[in-house]
């Protein structure tokens, strides 16, 4: 089962973003909206980016963990008030496509069983 480390980040510059984390994580993003948003999925980490109203630029928006085995999506608040999501794979796509319908983002295949 994998299970991967979810960061998502505020920015105001994704253009700017994607190139400084391309270059950090050493591939591009699996998926790009123009200027709004920007997903990485490595084999450790799975990374977006997103021009998020009421969360500043360079802002931890929220934790989590894509996780296989996860039944359904779930969030929950840390002691320190840290939002936590738990999803698979295809729970993470149905939200893109439901946010960005024009993307058809689908999960590279073999990402997931």
């Amino acid at each position: 089962m994998v299970k991967k480390l979810h960061i998502a980040l505020s920015t105001e510059d994704i253009a700017a973003s994607v190139a400084d984390y391309s270059a950090r994580l050493g591939c591009r993003p699996e998926l790009v909206v123009e200027g709004i948003y920007a997903l990485w999925r490595t084999d450790q980490l799975n990374l977006s980016i997103r021009r998020a109203d009421g969360v500043p630029p360079g802002q931890l928006r929220h934790l989590g963990w894509e996780d296989d085995a996860a039944k359904a999506f779930t969030a929950e608040v840390d002691v320190n008030g840290i939002t936590w999501e738990r999803f698979a794979a295809h729970h993470q796509a149905d939200e893109i496509n439901q946010i960005w319908p024009e993307t058809n983002y689908r999960v590279e295949s073999g990402a997931e069983e």
